[in-house]
């Protein structure tokens, strides 16, 4: 087959990949099953496609279309070639905003196409919470709905016309048609044709309509995607007289790319909805109240109303980012359900709320209702919309399993029925996780199983067998939004009968004959607890490692990745997770690719160091090791950390490259250096020089170099700082960086600090160990950080704080310094953590407490842009900077929507990651920076984004330390 797929490589104008790497990453999505595919493609156009359709016919193979593979039931994963449009079929192609349509590729981003259509005062309506990564592809695939779906449903009532290609490669327009039309669409002999007559002919059987009305779920369930879509083309012309013209939209809405290969989508567009949006967060004891208090909810016409369980909301207390959503939230509830209302004025929805909570309260549910508007309303659905990655967060091997968590039942119905779910889990020691959308009858509901045992994997089973039967109680359907895939495939003849299930399988094979478009989803799937990630009862090793993982080890921590594909947005929705991405839109490229490729390597590697593959190499090749990760995703995985802990483990097996020990020894050449700097720096910016330096190290030569200053911190301090007895004492920590580099900012962090009244000592200490830790050195960080608690520990405490002023290495105190410290020293650095602040952060907490005062700063006015460092923004917060930068009575700080700037500490020197630096710069960052009037002030804390700044603009930003400095009165 190798022969034959290398033909194929050089046929497509796209790309075909079948190494091992590729495949490994494309043998899972966001759900609980793995398969590894024979070749991955990446089309370039409709042509491609074609010829991968031809192929799979003459060589007995099927495709399986994938955009951004965030799927919960197995849909894109399969043992056939799995064909990746999410990166060349991203057009939006044409918009008519006076007929309200818009017409796009399947990979075109939810969220992007709505900062599209949103100057014309259109918007699309169905919001998956994956919104900002989701794309139309998938959204049609699954017939996708969201925390919205009560007024604008599912994309199925949004779809009105699709371009496809058909499995025998020809191309075909489906769209809606009046009676004459559809008959005439019957005529002939294509495939075409015969997909028309065979609809025809089987909804038009009197014993079909009743059994397909008697059997599928309620019409009533706006959220139904049981099979293939029969029950609504049922009422449509000709089948039903006065029904909706005929459209086999309808049907391609949820069925998973088994049908036919989409290629353009067009799709209703609604007016925007009103400008004024209010939550209303009403808390309960329990999950029951909150489901018969959403019935009242309803009454009032919300736009929302979303669910969120107590074991939700205690994840978000460990999580960095979602820990500051959580304002809002008095006490432990049970539950709190969010119900959004959209009006014209805030005193319309202030009104609502009222009648709400009075109905509410005299029906004895709930008991605080705070009602949010305005920025905190984002907050609050990025909290709700975190709900399944936050659900990763569970150390261990027990996980919130997808295997019932679609369920979707009339919403009258919903209290009872979940009653009785919990009453069928109860009777197996089960517990469940509830979120999600309750306004729509649908619950996202997790149980917490350990699929990698014997008994696990049976029960996985079981539950989903037993569930199964009780949604068919209610009439329900067992998928409202995520789709049948392999999970619930098996159960559909029980879902709509056997009679049903012949025909959904006759319409399969009527469009697909030889099977070739994702075979094995919705019909004839293999048993639900096969092909899943984890092999039951595998075995896999202790791992011995440098770094702590906390209730947990190195395998479990990437196995928090649960695949949901945060890693996956672009730099138009703003954070900074995943800069390589981001620039690069490549599925290796993600966050999610890391952590899947130590997975499956970790799990499954013959060798006795399982580190030890040059495939994981090549996926961790592009992190950044900007921390982003460890603050966006909601699963909490921290793929620096785990990067750094590959590279020493491979390192011990390959040895360490040349020039990771140069940058990692970055503070002893620094030291030579600052001997006498003027030779050095004479040397690096030579041209001859420099270029023979840079060849030498295995710099890029494009690349400037960091220059010493003309002394160090250190000596400087020594020559001209003096004990000041009675003054409010802090201890500066003089970072590698500051003392040999940017000696200046720490002078003028020295001067301001003192101005402002307080001592400054720089306690003895070394190197913050930020260089070794970024070349995966980490026996060596050990050393460092152990030497530096013991030194530091005793000295540190809230009245007597430690500062820095580089973030990268201050902030190690409160990160890796945790998981290096030794078991003696683990108390004391969770304490130094605790008391060590940038310098930013320190000024703020003294501007709270009124230590620091604008009076002692100018007047002028001047504006400043903010680029936040990526360590800063996952360890700390931007809005200390800002908070500090606004002290002085006229300065104005804007925070640049940049993530990463590129440089990432030595990153962006190194000769072959050197473009894709300055194209991750290019995304936000420099554009930003360059069109600033001449007088604004770019600000950067961190020295290597000034340094990327500086190379990629020719603009000198400022550490916000020199901007306090030089605004002093």
């Amino acid at each position: 087959m190798n022969n034959f797929l290398q033909q194929l490589a050089k046929d497509l104008e796209g790309d075909l990949y079948f190494d091992k790497t590729m495949r490994v990453l494309y043998a899972t999505d966001a759900s609980a099953y793995r398969e590894m595919p024979l070749a991955v493609a990446i089309p370039r156009n409709v042509d491609d496609i074609k010829k991968l359709i031809s192929f799979a016919h003459k060589h007995k193979t099927s495709l399986i279309p994938r955009t951004a593979g965030t799927s919960l039931a197995g849909q894109v994963v399969g043992n056939g070639i799995v064909v990746d449009v999410s990166k060349t079929f991203t057009q939006i192609l044409e918009l008519n905003a006076a007929e309200k349509w818009v017409r796009v590729q399947p990979g075109v981003i939810r969220d992007e196409l709505n900062m599209f259509l949103k100057p014309h005062g259109l918007y699309f309506g169905p919001e998956t919470s994956t919104a900002n990564r989701a794309m139309i592809g998938g959204m049609v695939g699954n017939n996708s709905c969201g925390s919205n779906s009560v007024v604008y449903r599912s994309t199925r009532e949004h779809l009105l016309e699709v371009k496809a290609l058909l499995s025998d490669g020809s191309e075909a327009v489906f769209s809606s048609m009046n009676i004459d039309d559809f008959h005439r669409k019957c005529e002939g002999t294509t495939l075409e044709a015969n997909i028309y007559k065979t609809v025809r002919r089987l909804l038009s059987d009197y014993n079909n309509q009743v059994e397909i009305r008697k059997e599928f779920p309620k019409a009533s369930i706006e959220r139904r995607n049981t099979g293939y879509a029969v029950d609504v083309m049922l009422e449509m012309a000709p089948f039903t007289a006065g029904g909706p013209e005929f459209n086999f939209c309808s049907l391609i809405a949820g069925s998973e790319g088994t049908l036919a290969f989409l290629t353009e989508i067009k799709l209703n567009v609604v007016p925007l909805p009103p400008k004024e949006t209010g939550l209303l967060c009403v808390h309960f004891n329990s999950i029951d109240e909150s489901l018969r208090a959403n019935l009242i909810a309803l009454e009032y016409g919300p736009s929302a109303s979303e669910l969120i369980d107590h074991y939700i909301l205690e994840c978000t207390k460990d999580n960095i980012e979602q820990s500051k959503n959580r304002f809002f939230v008095q006490g432990d509830p049970g539950a709190i359900l969010v119900v959004e209302f959209s009006r014209s004025t805030r005193e319309e929805i202030i009104e609502i709320a009222k009648k709400v909570e009075a109905q509410m309260r005299a029906a004895g549910l709930g008991y605080h209702f705070p009602l949010l508007f305005g920025a905190d309303t984002k907050k609050i659905w990025t909290l709700r919309k975190a709900g399944l990655g936050l659900l990763s967060n569970l150390p261990g091997d027990e996980k919130a399993v997808p295997v019932i968590e679609d369920t979707a039942v009339d919403v009258n119905d919903l209290p009872a029925y979940i009653r009785d779910f919990n009453e069928i889990l109860k009777k197996h020691d089960l517990y469940s996780v509830h979120y999600a959308h309750a306004g729509s009858g649908e619950i996202h509901l997790r149980p917490i199983i350990n699929l990698k045992t014997e008994e696990g994997n049976k029960l996985f089973r079981v539950i989903a067998e037993e569930i199964a039967t009780l949604v068919k109680k209610y009439s329900g359907s067992l998928s409202g939004e995520h789709g049948d895939g392999r999970l619930r495939g098996e159960f559909i003849p029980q879902m709509v009968g056997e009679k049903n299930y012949q025909l959904l399988k006759q319409i399969k094979y009527t469009w697909d004959p030889e099977n070739i478009f994702n075979p094995n989803k919705i019909v004839d799937t293999p048993s639900m607890n096969s092909f899943l990630r984890y092999t039951p009862g595998q075995k896999t090793p202790t791992f011995k490692t440098v770094f702590r993982y906390h209730n947990q080890d190195v395998l479990q921590h990437a196995e928090q990745c649960n695949g949901s594909g945060d890693c996956r947005k672009t730099h138009m929705s703003g954070g900074t997770m995943c800069p390589s991405f981001m620039a690069t839109r490549n599925e290796k490229d993600t966050t999610r690719a890391r952590a899947n490729i130590l997975r499956e390597f970790l799990t499954r590697s013959d060798k006795v160091n399982r580190f030890d593959h040059k495939e994981i190499y090549e996926v961790m090749d592009l992190c950044l090791s900007c921390k982003g990760c460890k603050s966006e995703c909601p699963s909490n995985v921290d793929v620096a950390k785990l990067k750094a802990e590959f590279l020493q483990q491979y390192y011990d097996a390959n040895g360490v490259p040349f020039r990771s020990k140069l940058i990692a020894n970055f503070t002893s050449s620094a030291k030579l250096g600052a001997i006498a700097p003027a030779l050095y720096n004479f040397a690096v910016k030579n041209a001859v020089i420099g270029k023979l330096i840079k060849k030498f190290s295995g710099f890029a030569p494009d690349r400037s170099m960091p220059t010493m200053y003309k002394t160090t911190l250190q000596s400087w301090y020594k020559k001209n700082v003096k004990p000041a007895q009675g003054n409010r004492r802090v201890y500066l920590f003089n970072d590698e960086f500051t003392n040999y580099n940017d000696t200046e900012i720490g002078i003028k962090a020295i001067l301001l600090l003192q101005k402002l009244g307080y001592e400054v000592v720089i306690p003895e200490h070394i190197e913050s160990g930020r260089t070794w830790l970024s070349k995966g050195l980490l026996r060596k960080a050990k050393e460092i950080v152990n030497k530096n608690i013991a030194l530091l520990h005793p000295l540190i405490s809230d009245e007597t704080p430690l500062i820095g002023i580089e973030p990268s290495a201050i902030l190690t105190f409160r990160d890796e310094y945790i998981d290096l410290a030794t078991d003696e020293q683990l108390e004391a650095a969770r304490k130094l953590s605790r008391n060590v602040f940038t310098f930013e952060e320190f000024i703020a907490r003294e501007i709270e407490k009124g230590a620091i005062r604008k009076e002692q700063f100018t007047t002028e006015k001047r504006v400043i842009q903010l680029h936040g460092h990526c360590q800063q923004k996952a360890l700390s917060s931007t809005t200390h900077s800002v908070k500090m930068m606004t002290l002085p009575a006229n300065y104005s700080v804007e925070t640049i929507p940049s993530g990463c700037c590129g440089m990432a500490g030595s990153f962006g020197f190194e000769k072959e990651h050197y473009d894709l630096s300055m194209k991750i710069g290019e995304l936000v960052l420099f554009p930003t920076v360059r069109k600033q009037p001449a007088d604004v002030i770019i600000a950067a804390a961190g020295t290597s984004c000034r340094h990327q700044v500086k190379d990629g603009t020719g603009v000198h930003a400022l550490h916000p330390v020199e901007i306090m400095y030089n605004a002093l009165a």
